[in-house]
C-alpha cells in the first residue's frame, strides 16, 4: 500500500464484483478485527455541512488510484483524517489527489495534480497505534476546476471525466495486445496470485482493463499519473502498451539473469558433493584435510591473474601437479609457497602514468632547495617521457655524498609521475642470487630483491631505487653487479629471468633509479648503463635554507612541539652548522637540531610559559664544547704549512700539509697514511724544489745536510691521489724560504717535473669545502677552468678563484705581495 501518510506500499487489490461493491458513501458492512476501533458518522464530531456540488479532497503520497480498482490507504495527518471522517459521516464520495512533492507534509492546492480519482470509501478502521486505514474503490476520473476550502479540510469543485462508450476495431485490438502482454508479464512475475490473472481475463471493459493493468504494473507515481491524466482511450492504451513492454523486458531479462545463477548454482552443488567424497577419500587416506579446496582456489587466482599465456600454462601445470601430491609431502609446501609467489606478483597490474610538467616542477621545488642543474635534467626527464611513453627512458643515477636528497628525489620523481616508489637496498649485496633470486630446488629458497620489491610495491611500473650501488661486492657466489646488467638494459629487461620463476618477467615498465656515493667502485659495464649525474655537498648558506623550510619543521613534528613554542635564531643554525656538523649533507644538522629542539621540549614539559629562544651562546650549554674549530689561522701561522683541498667519498674537505726538516743527510721522509700516488706527488714536488731552488733563493746544500719530513695530519685516515701535489710543493717552500703562507689560500692540483699544474676531479666538492670553511681564495688548474659552471654559484660568491698555468702563479697568490691571474667566479 503506497499510502498517503508514509506507508508501505501494497499491491492493489483486484475490482470487486458488481454485486460486492457499496453505492457512494455506504456505512461499513464489516465489525472491525479484534484490537482495531471502527468510527463511523458519529465520530466526526462538529464538522461544517458540505455543499452537494463540491468533492472532499484527499491529499496522497505515491499513490495514484485508478478507476474500478480497489486500494488500502493508511492515513495520518489532521487534515486527511478530519476530511476522510466527514465523507462517512455525510455517506459522500472522496477524490485522492497526487502530491507534487512526497515530503511535504501539508501540501497547498498548488502542491497537488490537478486530476485524480473519485472514489468510494469502504471501509474505515483505526488502528491501536493511531493510524487510520481505508479501503477506496475507484470510480471516476476528475480534474479540478477550482478549491473551494482548505479548513478543516480541503474541499474543491470538479469536472468528471467519463469514459467512451463505443469502442473501434484500433482500440479492440490494442485492448487485445494489452491483454496478452499482461498475461505474458504475469508469468514473468515469481508467486502471482491465480486471480489476478483470472481478473485480467475476466475484465470485458477495455478502459478498466487499462487501468487495472496501469494499477499492478511496477511505475513510479509520476508515470501512473500521466496514465491516470490520458483520456484519450487510445492514447492511455499506447501509453500502458509501451510502459508494460518496458516492464516485460526487463522480467525477461531479470528471468534469464535468475536461471543461469540457477544453473551456475547447481554445477556448483554438484561439485561441492563430488569435493566432499574427496575429502572424505583422502581422511580415510590419513591424509589433512585442511586446504582441500587449495587448488580450485589458486585455479580462481589464476583467472584473475593476467598472466601472459606462457606463463599461465606454465602455472596451470603446476596447479595440476599440486592436485596429486601429498599435503604432508615437503614438495607440496615447495609448490605451494611457489605459486603463492606467482599468483601474488603484479602480472598485467598498471598504475596510470599522469605527467605534468608544472606540477612536477612545484613538487621538486617543495622537496628540494637549489639543486637547480639537477632538477632541470629531471624536467628535461620527465618532458620526454611525457611526450614519448613508449621510449626508453634513460636510467638515472644519482651520485654525490650521503645526506645531499638522492633517495628523496627518486621520492619525489615518484610523486611528480603519480607512481609508487619502492626503495631496493644493495648495500653489503655478494650473492648474485639476491638480485637473480634462487632456484627452487633449495631449501628457503625466495626470488630476488627485483622481484620481491614489485611484489610488495603491488604494481608492475612502480619507481623502484636501486640504493648504493656502487656498495656491491663480488665473491664465490657470484657478482651481483653482472646480475643487475639485465636488469638495465631495456633491451633485454622485457624478459628478465629469475632463477625463482623460472618463467620471464616483464620489468620494461619499471622506471629504475640508481645512487650510489662514488663512481670508481661500481663496474664501467654497470655504469655504462645509467646516466650519472653528480650532486655535490650543500655550502653554509644552503644548509641555512634547508634547515629553515624542511629539518626544523620535521624536528618540531617529531618532538610534539609548535612554531610558536620555539624561536630558534639563524645565527644559532650557522653556529651549529660551522661548529658541530661539518658534513656535506645534512643528516647531521638535522640531528643537532632535534637535540635542541628536545632541550626545548623539556622547559615546555616542565611547565615554562612563553616560547623557548635559543641563540648561539646557548648551544655549549645544550650540545658541548664545539666539535669543530678553525684551524687555518693556526696551521698556516707559522713556515711549512699549507692548506690543500681533498675529495672524499662523502664530499670535499680541507687538507692540511705540514713539512719539517731535521738535520741529516738528505732523507725523505713521509707519514699520515699517504697512498703510493700521494708518495710519488711528495717525491716529485721535493724534485721540483731542488730544480727551483737557485731562482727561488734556496741554498741547495740544505738538501744534502738536512731530512724533509712530510706530513699530512689525520692519520688515521689513509689518503691518496695527485690532487695535494701543489699544496706539497707549496709547504715546501713555505718550510725552506721561511715565508708564511696566507691562511686564507687553498690549492688543489697535480705538478709535473717541468712546473706544470695539470687538472685534477672533484672541483665542484673542493670548493664548497673550502667556502664552509672559511677560506677566501682558491687556486686551481687552469685546465679546470672548464668546471668552473659546476661550482654552486653560493660558493662563487665567497671565493676568490686564481687558475694557475704553472708553479709560478701559485707561489704569487699563496705568498703575500705575489701576482697572479685572478677570474673572478
Amino acid at each position: 500500500m503506497s499510502a498517503a501518510d508514509d506507508a508501505p506500499p501494497l499491491p492493489p487489490l483486484p475490482p470487486l464484483p458488481p454485486t460486492a461493491a457499496p453505492l457512494a458513501g455506504a456505512a461499513p458492512a464489516e465489525r472491525p478485527a479484534a484490537g482495531q476501533a471502527q468510527t463511523d458518522a458519529a465520530g466526526a464530531g462538529a464538522a461544517p455541512a458540505v455543499p452537494e456540488d463540491v468533492l472532499i479532497v484527499l491529499p496522497v503520497r505515491n499513490t495514484v488510484l485508478f478507476p474500478q480498482v480497489v486500494l488500502p490507504i493508511a492515513i495520518r495527518r489532521e487534515r486527511t483524517i478530519a476530511g476522510a471522517q466527514e465523507a462517512m459521516r455525510s455517506r459522500r464520495k472522496v477524490g485522492l489527489l497526487l502530491q507534487r512533492d512526497p515530503a511535504e507534509d501539508d501540501p497547498a492546492p498548488e502542491g497537488l495534480h490537478r486530476i485524480g480519482t473519485v472514489a468510494s470509501i469502504v471501509r474505515y478502521v483505526t488502528a491501536p497505534d493511531g493510524t487510520h486505514h481505508l479501503i477506496c474503490q475507484g470510480e471516476q476520473r476528475f480534474s479540478v476546476l477550482d478549491f473551494v476550502s482548505r479548513d478543516p479540510f480541503l474541499v474543491a469543485r470538479i469536472e468528471l471525466h467519463p469514459e467512451p462508450t463505443t469502442l473501434n476495431p484500433e482500440i479492440e485490438a490494442r485492448g487485445l495486445r494489452l491483454r496478452e502482454m499482461a498475461v505474458q508479464a504475469l508469468q514473468l512475475l515469481p508467486q502471482v496470485p491465480a486471480e489476478l490473472a483470472a481478473a485480467i481475463q475476466s475484465i470485458e471493459s477495455i478502459p478498466a482493463l487499462v487501468d487495472l493493468i496501469a494499477s499492478f504494473i511496477d511505475l513510479k507515481p509520476i508515470e501512473k499519473q500521466e496514465v491516470l491524466a490520458t483520456f484519450g482511450l487510445r492514447e492511455r492504451l499506447d501509453l500502458v502498451l509501451e510502459l508494460l513492454r518496458q516492464r516485460v523486458e526487463v522480467l525477461r531479462i531479470s528471468r534469464e539473469i535468475e536461471d543461469r545463477t540457477r544453473a551456475a548454482f547447481d554445477e556448483r552443488q554438484k561439485e561441492a558433493v563430488l569435493r566432499e567424497r574427496l575429502r572424505q577419500i583422502r581422511k580415510e587416506l590419513g591424509e589433512d584435510e585442511e586446504g582441500t579446496d587449495e587448488p580450485a582456489q589458486l585455479k580462481a587466482a589464476l583467472s584473475k591473474a593476467g598472466m601472459p599465456q606462457e606463463v599461465e600454462e606454465h602455472v596451470r601445470a603446476q596447479i595440476s601437479r599440486l592436485e596429486h601430491m601429498g599435503e604432508g609431502s615437503a614438495e607440496y609446501s615447495m609448490t605451494r609457497t611457489y605459486l603463492d609467489w606467482m599468483l601474488a606478483l603484479p602480472w598485467s597490474k598498471l598504475d596510470d602514468e599522469q605527467i605534468d610538467i608544472e606540477h612536477a616542477r612545484r613538487i621538486l621545488d617543495e622537496d628540494h632547495f637549489g639543486l637547480d642543474k639537477i632538477k632541470r635534467r629531471i624536467m628535461e626527464f620527465l618532458a620526454v617521457r611525457k611526450l614519448n611513453p613508449e621510449g626508453h627512458s634513460p636510467i638515472l643515477c644519482f651520485v654525490g655524498p650521503p645526506g645531499v636528497g638522492k633517495t628523496s628525489l627518486g621520492q619525489s620523481i615518484a610523486r611528480a609521475l603519480g607512481l609508487k616508489f619502492v626503495r631496493v637496498s644493495l648495500g653489503g649485496v655478494h650473492d648474485e642470487a639476491e638480485i637473480r633470486g634462487h632456484r627452487r630446488t633449495y631449501v628457503g629458497a625466495l626470488p630476488g630483491n627485483i622481484i620481491q620489491a614489485l611484489r610488495k610495491v603491488g604494481t608492475r611500473n612502480p619507481v623502484m631505487m636501486l640504493d648504493e650501488v656502487d656498495k656491491l661486492s663480488a665473491s664465490f657466489q657470484g657478482d651481483p653487479s653482472s646480475a643487475l646488467l639485465e636488469v638495465l638494459d631495456p633491451e633485454q629487461n622485457h624478459t628478465f629471468h629469475d632463477n625463482y620463476l623460472g618463467v620471464p618477467f616483464d620489468l620494461s615498465k619499471v622506471l629504475f633509479i640508481g645512487t650510489a656515493n662514488v663512481l670508481d667502485t661500481m663496474p664501467p659495464p654497470l655504469r655504462d648503463r645509467m646516466e650519472v649525474i653528480q650532486l655535490s655537498g650543500y655550502t653554509q648558506d644552503e644548509k641555512l635554507e634547508i634547515a629553515k623550510r624542511y629539518l626544523l619543521r620535521r624536528q618540531l613534528k617529531a618532538n610534539g612541539l609548535k612554531e610558536q613554542q620555539v624561536e630558534l635564531a639563524d645565527a644559532a643554525i650557522r653556529r651549529l652548522i660551522a661548529d658541530y656538523t661539518r658534513e656535506s649533507g645534512v643528516r647531521g644538522l638535522e640531528r643537532d637540531l632535534g637535540a635542541v629542539l628536545r632541550h626545548a621540549a623539556v622547559a615546555i614539559a616542565s611547565g615554562q610559559s612563553g616560547p623557548i629562544s635559543i641563540g648561539p651562546e646557548d648551544l655549549a650549554g645544550i650540545l658541548g664544547a664545539p666539535r669543530f674549530e678553525n684551524e687555518v689561522a693556526m696551521r698556516t701561522s707559522v713556515p711549512g704549512v699549507a692548506t690543500g683541498l681533498a675529495w672524499t667519498p662523502v664530499g670535499g674537505d680541507i687538507l692540511f700539509v705540514e713539512c719539517g726538516r731535521v738535520p741529516g743527510n738528505g732523507r725523505l721522509i713521509l707519514t699520515g697514511q699517504l697512498g703510493e700516488v700521494m708518495k710519488e706527488s711528495a717525491q716529485a714536488a721535493v724534485t721540483l724544489v731542488k730544480g727551483q731552488a737557485e731562482r727561488l733563493g734556496i741554498d741547495a746544500q740544505v738538501f744534502e745536510k738536512s731530512d724533509l719530513h712530510i706530513h699530512v695530519p689525520a692519520g688515521a685516515v689513509p689518503k691518496d691521489g695527485p690532487s695535494a701535489g701543489v699544496a706539497i710543493f707549496i709547504s715546501l717552500v713555505s718550510l725552506l724560504t721561511q715565508r708564511t703562507v696566507r691562511k686564507d689560500v687553498a690549492m688543489t692540483g697535480e705538478i709535473s717535473l717541468r712546473g706544470l699544474v695539470l687538472p685534477v676531479g672533484g672541483i665542484k666538492e673542493k670548493t664548497v669545502a673550502a667556502a664552509r670553511s672559511g677560506i677566501r681564495t682558491v687556486i686551481l688548474p687552469a685546465r679546470n677552468r672548464r668546471d668552473l659552471e659546476d661550482i654552486p654559484p653560493s660558493a662563487r660568491e665567497v671565493l676568490q678563484l686564481v687558475w694557475a698555468e704553472r708553479v709560478e702563479d701559485v707561489i704569487a697568490a699563496a705568498f703575500d705581495g705575489g701576482l697572479a691571474r685572478r677570474v673572478a667566479a
